[in-house]
This record gives structure tokens, C-alpha cells and sequence, in this order.
């Protein structure tokens, strides 16, 4: 897409000389040193990836391209008549850096409906899978047959300039994002709706065409929590799994394709993407528990058993967050105002005010406070989409939408292959047992 081609462009020049300064004349400054139990935890909180696009920030919440949550549902163009964010303008703010105008995210969506048609053999692949497998595995396989149509594959073999590189997943980027609700919405079809094909409707934006899409022609504010979804969930820092992943597969050059491929493949792991549906199965077991909904009481007693018993509540807590998670509180005041009288959204508000001081009650909790995930898989049950399985399609076609801003960027930076160093656990314990003989340790 022109515009935003030649928007960064325009920042390029700039941003290249602020990395070159700093590996040049910073070089060996060191950011941190890593612990051996950092090494044995998966380096988590380890600093080791450089993002511009999104930083988790712990009191306020994620911040994309500097804005927060709050400011972004205040200042990025809506469709007409609606409340949520268009995609389309987030992606050009994700790419650019630049908050867009009306025109420019309109522009981003009319660019997506030109390039949303899918192949035919791309679905005739998805067809031949067995009945019961997995819709993840259906999305990474789309994408994966998706990538015969890579401009960046074809342009490196011809001997594209490596300058130039970043044009190309540009142009990549542009095409995989404007096929991903027709996608999700033939997988979801085929997989719960007898295989109905809906087509996109030119007259709809990005997220509300995957509402469309799926027939929720009698549900017309899940259009808008489509919108409302695919922005809270479109990106998290640079360095998650699904981001980190595709990450270090471009970072090889490979193609957005197989790029996204490979971190979907991440997001589909239960540690990392299944957490939506892993909340929403609690809270129907507690539904199940009491035959029906308790009430305040009888959820406090039975938090409390829980918590004595050690067991983790799902939805609660988060690795950074020191606040009530803001993509939590944009969707309960979605509920809010579009739904009325649900009991399951309504046992969510109730956990939110009983749990979090039954948590600081027991001590050493850094975070009390719900996540995103504690709402949103209630939402979509809400709407007549209930199938478990589909929640983290709808969580990845969203984060794709941060992680090809993030390839794109690292193409245009020239970052090279991510080659860390691994040892050996006798190389570990030998460099121990020298610290400690220089410390005088025994």
C-alpha cells in the first residue's frame, strides 16, 4: 500500500541511524546480566528484543506505538454508527507510528478488500483435512498454502536489494492480513456451520466482515466486538512467543507466510493462546458446580476453598500488569452496554469483585487483577460463537496484525539472523564453581 510504503519510507533514514549509533557507539554497553535461573525459566523477563510498535507498561497497561488503551479507543477512526475501533486504522498506526486520519483508515480498508480474495486451492487443502482436526491447525495451514503467492519469495529469488527488502514483506503483510477473517470464517463454517460459504460484504470493514461472514446477521453488536477484539488482541510487546516466534523465523528470511505460520504454531500451544478458553471452561464449571449461578456468598466460599486448596484461578494475574488489565475493562464496559441480563457475564463482574482481595489477602500476589482473558471467551459464548476450539483462531488473526507490523519493521532495520549461544550444563556448573572459588565461597 502506497501510503504507508511511503510513510516509512520517510522514517527509515532516521530510524537506521539511531540503530547504527547505538550498536556502534554503545555496543558493549550491557542491558542486563542473565541468572542461571533466568536460563532455567525460559529467560523470562530477560531483555533481549527491541520493539518500537507496543511495550507492556505495568501501572498503565499495554501501550501501542506510545498510546494506551484509553487514548487509542478515543482517537482511531470508527465506522459509521459504531463505538470500536476499525482495523484498518490501527494497522496503519501500528506500521507508522503516525495516529491516521478517517481517509487513511478507510484507505487501509479498501486496500484489504481488493486483496481478500482466497485462492480456491487454499480452501480445497483445508477441505481434505479430517473432520475433527484442530481449527488452529486449519489456520496455519491456510496461511502455509497462502505463501505460494509470496512477493517477497519471488523478489528474492529474482535478486531484490536487501534495502528493499521491507517493501516486499510490506506488500505481504498487506495481502496475508486482508484474507484473514474470510480465512477464520471458512474454517469456522466448515468446521461448525455445515461448510456454508458467506462472502465479504464490500460494504463492511475488516472486523465487522468477519461477523458477516460467520452469519451473525441477527447479532449486529458482535460486528462490533469483532472490531473490539481484533484491537485489544493485535499485539504484546515484541518478545510473547507467537511474536518472538515469527520473529526469529524472519529473521532467516523467510517469508511473512511462513513467518506467521510458525507463530500461530506458538499461539496454539495451551500456555500461551488457550487461556481464553480455559477461563470460559472455569467459569461454566462453576455454573455446573451449583446448578445454575451462585451467589455473592456462596462464590466467596467457594474462592476461598479454591485458594486453600492452591489452586490457580485462570484469567487472574498477569507477568507484568500491576493493574486491572484495560483490555479487560474496554470489554466489561462493552457488556455493559450492549448486554443485559446474562448470568455468565454477570458471574464474571461478580469473581472481579470478589477475587482480588481474597487474593491480597493471602499475601505475595504481585497481581490480584483480571487479564484479558477473563472476559472475552464469555463474550463471544454470548453471541452464539461457543465452540472452545475456535476462540485462539480469533485471538491469532488479531495478533497477526502486530506480529507482520513487527517483521515488517525488523526487515527495514536490516536486523540480521537472531543466533543466540547455547552451553553445555557442564560448561554452567564449571563457570559456578569459578565464581565461587573467586569469591572465596566454599
Amino acid at each position: 500500500m502506497k501510503i504507508i510504503e511511503e510513510r516509512i519510507a520517510a522514517q527509515l533514514p532516521l530510524w537506521r541511524e539511531r540503530v547504527n549509533h547505538l550498536r556502534g557507539k554503545s555496543g558493549d554497553f550491557k542491558v542486563c546480566d542473565v541468572t542461571v535461573s533466568q536460563i532455567y525459566s525460559g529467560i523470562r523477563g530477560v531483555q533481549i528484543q527491541v520493539s518500537d510498535i507496543s511495550y507492556v507498561d505495568p501501572k498503565e497497561g499495554i501501550r501501542i506505538r506510545g498510546f494506551t488503551i484509553d487514548e487509542l479507543m478515543q482517537e482511531l477512526p470508527k465506522a459509521r454508527d459504531t463505538k470500536n475501533p476499525m482495523a484498518g486504522g490501527l494497522y496503519f498506526l501500528l506500521l507508522t507510528g503516525d495516529l491516521p486520519s478517517q481517509a487513511e483508515a478507510m484507505a487501509v480498508e479498501e486496500e484489504w478488500q481488493h486483496r481478500c480474495l482466497i485462492p480456491t486451492y487454499v480452501f480445497n487443502s483445508i477441505r481434505r483435512m479430517p473432520p475433527d482436526t484442530h481449527p488452529m491447525t486449519l489456520l496455519s495451514m491456510g496461511i502455509m498454502a497462502l505463501q505460494r503467492e509470496s512477493v517477497f519469495a519471488r523478489k528474492y529469488a529474482e535478486g531484490a536489494n536487501k534495502q528493499d527488502h521491507w517493501r516486499f514483506y510490506l506488500e505481504d503483510a498487506m495481502n496475508l492480513t486482508a484474507k484473514l477473517p474470510g480465512l477464520a470464517a471458512f474454517i469456522y463454517n466448515l468446521r461448525y456451520q455445515d461448510g456454508i460459504y458467506i462472502p465479504p460484504n464490500p460494504d463492511l470493514d475488516w472486523g465487522a466482515n468477519f461477523g458477516y461472514m460467520i452469519d451473525r446477521l441477527k447479532d449486529p453488536d458482535y460486528y462490533d466486538l469483532c472490531r473490539l477484539f481484533f484491537f485489544l488482541h493485535s499485539d504484546h510487546e515484541g518478545a510473547n512467543v507467537s511474536a518472538h516466534t515469527s520473529h526469529l523465523v524472519s529473521s532467516a528470511l523467510s517469508d511473512v507466510y511462513l513467518s506467521c505460520s510458525a507463530g500461530i504454531n506458538g499461539l496454539a500451544g495451551p500456555l500461551h493462546g488457550l487461556a481464553n478458553q480455559e477461563c470460559l471452561k472455569w467459569l461454566l464449571d462453576i455454573r455446573d458446580q451449583f446448578n445454575g449461578y451462585p451467589t455473592q456468598p456462596q462464590l466467596e466460599q467457594y474462592l476461598r476453598s479454591l485458594l486453600a486448596n492452591g489452586e490457580m484461578i485462570p484469567g487472574y494475574g498477569h507477568a507484568v500488569l500491576r493493574i486491572t488489565d484495560p483490555r479487560f475493562t474496554a470489554q466489561l464496559n462493552f457488556a455493559h452496554e450492549n448486554i443485559k441480563d446474562d448470568p455468565l457475564i454477570d458471574l464474571v463482574e461478580m469473581v472481579y469483585n470478589t477475587l482480588p482481595p481474597l487474593l491480597m489477602e493471602k499475601g505475595k500476589v504481585n497481581n490480584p487483577w483480571p487479564n484479558v482473558d477473563a472476559i472475552n471467551g464469555a463474550l463471544q459464548y454470548h453471541y452464539g460463537v461457543t465452540q472452545f476450539d475456535f476462540y485462539t483462531v480469533l485471538f491469532g488473526i488479531s495478533r497477526i496484525l502486530g506480529i507482520t507490523a513487527h517483521i515488517v519493521w525488523a526487515r527495514a532495520l536490516l536486523k540480521p539472523i537472531e543466533r543466540p549461544k547455547s552451553l553445555t550444563t557442564d560448561m554452567l556448573e564449571a563457570m559456578v564453581t569459578q565464581n565461587e572459588k573467586a569469591n572465596g565461597v566454599n
